[in-house]
């Protein structure tokens, strides 16, 4: 398996080939937990999240990716920002994809299912709130994080 590396505002970076729409979800459930995965890809701690296919609407996506990562089906309740930063890329070694980020960051409640783990997670975990920021993690993920736990109302366009 390949490895996923994060670049942000990095001249030794390489440059995008590509730029396709993802999903990242915050799940919360009714304890303040936030759902978190660990990834294989690069060790750091993420929503789960991913590309949104063809002939899938965001809101399928958000469902399907939270589900195949995490063993958890969600209900979509909002939208929490839009992150569009070209500063930051995403090099994908297997295939040697660069993308630009693009990623639209949806909150979420648990409605079922069970924690499993996948081949794109390697730990899952309901972690509380004020415990997220410890974690390891891409600059990116955590400011996703903290535009959700600051719950301004207003989605942040980035």
């Amino acid at each position: 398996m390949g490895r996923r590396i994060d670049y942000y505002d990095d001249p030794n970076a390489p440059k995008a080939n590509s730029l396709v729409p993802a999903v990242n979800v915050v799940v919360e459930n009714d304890k303040g937990e936030i759902l978190m995965i660990r990834r294989t890809d690069n060790d750091n701690w993420a929503l789960p999240g991913g590309a949104i296919d063809l002939g899938e609407s965001v809101t399928q996506a958000a469902i399907r990716e939270t589900k195949e990562e995490t063993g958890i089906d969600v209900e979509i309740t909002g939208l929490v920002g839009i992150y569009s930063d070209p500063k930051h890329v995403i090099h994908y070694t297997s295939n040697n994809e660069v993308r630009q980020e693009f990623s639209l960051v949806l909150g979420a409640v648990p409605t079922g299912g069970n924690l499993a783990t996948s081949g794109e997670s390697e730990k899952v975990e309901w972690i509380a709130s004020r415990r997220v920021n410890e974690l390891k993690m891409d600059r990116s993920m955590a400011l996703r994080l903290k535009h959700y736990l600051g719950k301004s109302g207003i989605p942040e366009v980035r």
